[in-house]
């Protein structure tokens, strides 16, 4: 049992797979007692849920930028000081309808995964989001 987020708690009953395995469905019971914001405190859930409808959402690229240096450089190599995974781009993310009514900024936060901002340089076409802050700091110290 978990929490939607802004939603209520919800148990899967049953999984729906295709001919190759792949879970192509999940159904769900919910509990109308447990909505968000009701003040239910009758049991505890295993976790909160995050979700956005793949059929309404839109898509859209996200780039999540970490450190570009693993350690601090020295010498005159810095290149083996750097971090291959400085950069990890989800082509195929899926955001809330609401990000095509954003302001000339266009600057918000994804839960649970930083600040980003809509890089309207890189292209006019499709949606793009760079990560400006992370929310939990991963920086080795």
């Amino acid at each position: 049992e978990v929490r939607l987020k802004g939603a209520y708690f919800i148990k899967c009953n049953e999984v729906i797979k295709n001919e190759s395995g792949e879970i192509v469905e999940l159904r769900c019971s919910y509990d109308p007692e447990t909505k968000s914001g009701s003040g239910f405190t009758g049991r505890k859930v295993k976790g909160t849920i995050h979700w956005v409808s793949a059929k309404y959402g839109v898509p859209c690229e996200v780039r999540l930028f970490e450190n570009l240096f693993n350690d601090a450089p020295s010498g005159d190599n810095l290149f083996e000081y750097i971090n291959k995974n400085s950069l990890e781009v989800k082509k195929n993310a899926i955001i809330e309808p609401a990000a095509l009514r954003l302001n000339e900024e266009g600057r918000f936060q994804f839960i649970r995964h930083g600040y980003f901002i809509r890089d309207t340089r890189l292209s006019k076409e499709k949606l793009v989001f760079n990560r400006t802050v992370s929310l939990k700091s991963s920086y080795k110290k």
